[in-house]
């Protein structure tokens, strides 16, 4: 039985993520459909990425994920179907697949071009969902578009090192629900550059020069419970995705705030990890 998941940024509040839904079920009453999240900011291609990247790989292989974010087509924006990693991908042609295809080369990809046999102006729902469900019948990419080598990259998706390997320059690629804050410097990346150095990390006026495993290894249990002061405190994790995460332990942006709120951190904002002299 296929699987079809959804991710966009329609939110909760319209008909659009109910109206995806009837239309794949009247094509395929059988089919799963999952939810993976509808909540990614407006047209926000580097937080639906992350998502996706992150999400994508708990499904079984055969898995179809169709991506409703900045989907509008123009001469900018085409429609692509990506088949990679034995999971099948469709959206358009805006950066986000380029993150998943930075760490895995995509085994095929098309550009949709059914579109002169399908009037809209809600792609997700017209364009996206017949791809889909011919996918789930076993039909090919080829059926459904021209093959095509290349896609769009995000801008700035990978951090930058310095000429003498002392320092990586990331940026903020996600907030969480938690108002955590997601770089783009990867666990694997940052020990092949570390090679053992101390370091500090710096964002905005903070710096950190330790990375916890846990979240709650910042706390200190030998203390009485009632004496201890660690919620609200900054920490820095490489987080279940491997992504360096700057984090406040406990973080509620209704008591104690979040490092977002409590740091300025915004998407796209500087990460810098300074690599010291032992």
């Amino acid at each position: 039985m296929a699987i079809i998941t959804l991710t966009t940024d329609f939110g909760e509040k319209d008909h659009f993520v109910g109206a995806i839904k009837g239309a794949i079920y009247s094509e395929l009453e059988e089919v799963k459909i999952v939810d993976i999240s509808h909540d990614v900011s407006p047209f926000n291609v580097l937080e639906a990425a992350y998502i996706i990247q992150n999400a994508y790989s708990s499904f079984p292989k055969g898995s179809i994920h169709v991506i409703g974010i900045d989907s509008e087509l123009n001469p900018e924006n085409k429609h692509i179907a990506v088949k990679l990693d034995d999971h099948y991908f469709i959206g358009a042609n805006n950066g986000i697949m380029s993150m998943i295809c930075n760490e895995i080369a995509p085994e095929k990809i098309v550009e949709i071009n059914i579109h002169d046999k399908i009037q809209s102006n809600f792609p997700v729902l017209d364009v996206f969902v017949k791809v889909a469900c011919h996918i789930a019948r076993g039909g090919t990419l080829e059926v459904v578009g021209k093959v095509i080598s290349d896609i769009k990259p995000i801008k700035n998706l990978n951090p930058f090192i310095n000429e003498d390997k002392s320092q990586i320059i990331g940026s903020v690629i996600y907030i969480d629900n938690y108002g955590n804050v997601i770089t783009n410097i990867r666990r694997k990346f940052f020990e092949q550059i570390q090679k053992g150095r101390p370091f500090e990390i710096s964002a905005r006026s903070y710096k950190f020069k330790e990375i916890y495993v846990r979240y709650s290894d910042i706390v200190n249990f030998d203390i009485p419970e009632d004496q201890r002061q660690d919620e609200g405190r900054g920490l820095v994790v490489f987080n279940s995705s491997n992504y360096l995460e700057i984090a406040i332990y406990k973080s509620d942006l209704s008591t104690v705030g979040s490092a977002s709120s409590l740091m300025g951190l915004k998407m796209r904002d500087t990460v810098t990890v300074n690599f010291l002299k032992p």
